[in-house]
């Protein structure tokens, strides 16, 4: 990880520490996920009306099967947060691997997610579309933006921890460290 220092932050949000942010990242990744499989479930029985759409499996799987796979998907999403935050807790960069990784990807398929859906709603040329497709291009760069500023704290605290453990025990601070 040599050139990646330059884009690692110190704080998170300008006042908080990384630490904060990072159990933030997860309790906020958590509470999404079951919201989202509330609404899943929700629609599942019949109560709401959503349509859950996904780029590639769209026209091979039923809808039910497209539900299955993103409650799985949410569920591993809470255990993985879970883990970020035991390992946030325990200054463990082991336990917070697997959501750094996963949340950069993520970051990659929100971005595109974001822009096929927009082109989706632009390509049937109706105002109504257009409104929706220019509604989902705003709202879906936003919370990109916001998705990667949070994955960023993630990462930096992960890195910190990552350079303690490379460190060694007898090079930490002998009290309480810095968060």
């Amino acid at each position: 990880m040599g050139g990646c220092e330059a884009c690692l932050l110190k704080r998170c949000c300008c006042c908080g520490s990384l630490r904060t942010g990072t159990l933030v990242a997860g309790a906020g990744a958590i509470i999404l996920s079951i919201i989202t499989i509330i609404i899943i479930a929700l629609t599942m029985c019949g109560i709401i009306n959503f349509q859950f759409r996904m780029i590639v499996l769209d026209s091979i799987l039923p809808e039910l099967a497209i539900q299955i796979i993103l409650i799985v998907n949410l569920c591993l999403t809470i255990i993985l947060s879970i883990l970020l935050i035991v390992g946030t807790i325990k200054r463990n960069f082991y336990l917070m691997m697997p959501w750094v990784v996963l949340g950069g990807m993520l970051i990659i398929g929100l971005l595109v997610s974001v822009i096929v859906t927009s082109i989706h709603f632009y390509s049937k040329n109706t105002p109504n579309d257009n409104f929706n497709g220019t509604l989902w291009l705003i709202l879906g760069l936003i919370t990109f933006v916001v998705y990667t500023y949070m994955w960023l704290v993630s990462f930096s605290f992960f890195y910190q921890v990552w350079q303690e453990a490379k460190r060694g025990a007898y090079t930490k601070d002998p009290f309480r460290r810095r968060y």
